[in-house]
């Protein structure tokens, strides 16, 4: 992506705010069902038998798969926060893009990308 870096912020991070907001606003009129989903998801990404940095880097590439776009990017900080590996990323674009075709190989080699890198380098 071919921005300064302060585009780059509001596009990931606002993105991102934009996704919570809109959660919140929801939440507001339907409090049971967003509790209920929010729990459920929680729940899903605990630790189990498979560790929360595989299980984010599953539903990365399921997002990728489905050109989910702001999952892309919230799965991505996600699997980053848990260690994952570029090598590991891209090898879940790979399998993404396996299945998925070149819609998915598109998504994952430019928003998935460029959503790595900016969250890798915007680490803690």
């Amino acid at each position: 992506m071919d921005t300064n870096s302060e585009d780059v912020f509001n596009y990931y991070d606002e993105s991102i705010l934009d996704y919570k907001e809109g959660s919140s606003r929801f939440k507001q009129k339907l409090p049971e069902m967003t509790k209920g989903y929010f729990d459920f998801t929680e729940a899903c990404f605990e630790e189990g038998s498979i560790a929360k940095k595989e299980k984010q880097l599953i539903a990365l590439g399921i997002s990728i798969y489905a050109q989910d776009e702001y999952c892309i990017m919230y799965h991505t900080k996600g699997a980053i926060e848990h260690g994952a590996s570029e090598d590991e990323f891209m090898e879940t674009i790979a399998v993404s893009a396996a299945l998925g075709g070149g819609a998915a190989f598109s998504q994952g080699v430019t928003l998935a990308m460029d959503s790595f890198d900016y969250f890798s380098s915007v680490k803690q």
